[in-house]
């Protein structure tokens, strides 16, 4: 069968693999559609792992059940993509996220378990989640990174009233944005390198304003603004500069969640935190809870996220999706993938 991997730096190839085979255990299930994580742009940014077969968003029809008896042949179905250990103390909690082998082996993130950028793939039983009808593929693909959002959220734990910044206006930031404005944020804005995507989040309806991060005066303009900073500031970059700005422009005793992951070393003023008493936190995935409320909240058309979908392209297009994803310039904010097209 057909599927897309990284050959090198900034480039993919397509290439036949083996189909999965039957061990009467875990799910596997033909993809329907897949989703160009931020993430995956990273791997094929460093052209490493060679030979790696991403693609951990996606949706999918059961082709065998494995030992699952709720599912049938047909049952369109998601999955959380880590592999959580499921015995640790961080496991019987319910934080799988904080799990020491839950990128391990990951779907789509590790070479053992090829991702969604083919034509089949197996799942972990335990981690497959069943959808309902009424949601679409392309809304199905895109419960995972909704469920990214929703958990930076629920972790700043933002009230009615708050002023909430989004640096970057990637698909993480503007679903972030959509959830700040859910919980009652007063204002939300959305700071963003790329002219295009910073007003297409403001068009889109998830940020009131939005601030072009290249330009020096942003930062004064931002803390003027909200007279004397931010509530919460959700950071989705992962760099030194948006790190620091974060930190810059947060009021006193405010908040910032760090959701954007540094492939390097990041240099920040930790003085403002010491001086101003900042609570500065990661988040990282999501917990199974959060993955499923992104499914109930689809279902109930309670989010609209087909409104992020900017292009549905072939095998033969993913290179060109990630160049586009990647150029600064372009407007577009999530590309799903179709192994059919």
């Amino acid at each position: 069968m057909k599927s897309v991997a990284i050959k090198g730096v900034r480039e993919f190839e397509i290439k036949e693999v083996n189909e999965p085979v039957a061990d009467h255990e875990n799910v596997i299930v033909e993809v329907t559609k897949s989703g160009i994580c931020g993430s995956d742009i990273h791997y094929w940014v460093g052209g490493e792992p060679k030979g790696l077969i991403m693609g951990h968003e996606f949706c999918g029809k059961v082709i065998d059940a494995g030992n699952r008896s709720d599912l049938k042949i047909g049952d369109r179905v998601t999955a959380l993509p880590i592999s959580p250990c499921g015995h640790c103390p961080a496991c019987l909690k319910g934080n799988p996220q904080y799990c020491s082998e839950t990128w391990t082996y990951a779907t789509g993130l590790s070479l053992t378990n090829p991702g969604a950028l083919t034509e089949k793939i197996k799942l972990r039983n335990d981690m497959v989640i069943k959808v309902p009808d009424n949601i679409t593929d392309e809304e199905v693909s895109m419960v995972e990174p909704t469920a990214v959002g929703l958990h930076a959220i629920h972790l700043a734990n933002i009230k009615v009233g708050d002023r909430v910044l989004v640096i970057g206006g990637g698909i993480i930031g503007l679903v972030s944005a959509m959830f700040a404005k859910m919980e009652g944020a007063s204002y939300v804005a959305v700071s963003e390198t790329n002219e295009k995507r910073g007003e297409k989040a403001v068009k889109l309806g998830v940020a009131d304003e939005w601030y072009d991060a290249k330009k020096e005066d942003t930062v004064p303009n931002l803390i003027a603004k909200t007279d004397g900073g931010f509530d919460y500031v959700i950071e989705c970059c992962g760099n030194s500069i948006a790190v620091s700005t974060a930190l810059t422009v947060v009021k006193p005793g405010g908040t910032v969640v760090l959701v954007g992951v540094a492939t390097e070393p990041v240099t920040i003023p930790t003085v403002l935190a010491v001086m101003r008493e900042l609570t500065v936190m990661g988040a990282i995935a999501y917990t199974k809870e959060e993955f499923v409320t992104c499914v109930d909240l689809m279902a109930n058309k309670q989010i609209d996220v087909l409104k992020f979908v900017d292009d549905i392209v072939g095998f033969d297009e993913v290179q060109h999706s990630y160049e586009r994803l990647t150029s600064g310039v372009d407007d577009a904010i999530k590309i799903l993938v179709d192994p059919k097209k």
